[in-house]
């Protein structure tokens, strides 16, 4: 079998993904501030009531990664054994678009087909915005501001994920 999990987490380095594992799950990565921390998946068993989805904490995506660079090939693959996408981004970098743009750029150049994959957005790290920024990204419906450190936003995720793997098995999700 080649699914590995539900949903994949997919974000550049450094953006929260094994914090965000870890707060969604019982998980325990390696959480650290350096780039690649994580060099294989990461997975996680969501537990929400009694439902149950596979989450995948997926190294980080840079630029050229379609051409193998940061061990990209190896990355994208993984993403490949995945149902859906979590693209977490972080709200600290000004360009958030611009990193959803690279991420399905990298995806599409290294296989069409992984760019199509049905995916929710988050931005991460809203806890560190200023006030005013935070409430104006908060009263957006997407992408959904959240802070995988302080919980903001979680239930919210937990519930887009649930449907999203909802929608892909025609029912309730069952991991």
């Amino acid at each position: 079998l080649k699914l590995i999990a539900d949903v994949g987490i997919v974000g550049q380095p450094n953006v929260g993904k094994s914090t965000l594992l870890s707060r969604l799950t019982r998980a325990h990565p390696k959480i650290a501030a350096y780039p690649f921390t994580t060099l294989t998946p990461n997975l996680g068993v969501l537990v929400y009531g009694d439902r149950s989805i596979v989450l995948a904490d997926i190294p980080g995506l840079i630029e050229g990664a379609h051409d193998g660079k940061g061990l990209g090939h190896d990355f994208l693959r993984h993403i490949e054994r995945t149902k859906a996408l979590l693209f977490l981004l972080d709200a600290t970098n000004p360009d958030v678009e611009g990193q959803l743009e690279a991420l399905r750029r990298e995806l599409s150049l290294y296989d069409e087909k992984l760019a199509t994959k049905p995916s929710i957005v988050a931005v991460n790290k809203v806890d560190l915005l200023p006030e005013a920024e935070r409430k104006l990204l908060s009263q957006r419906s997407t992408p959904l501001a959240i802070s995988a450190l302080t919980g903001y936003g979680i239930r919210e995720l937990i519930q887009q994920l649930l449907g999203l793997v909802d929608s892909l098995s025609g029912g309730e999700g069952d991991g």
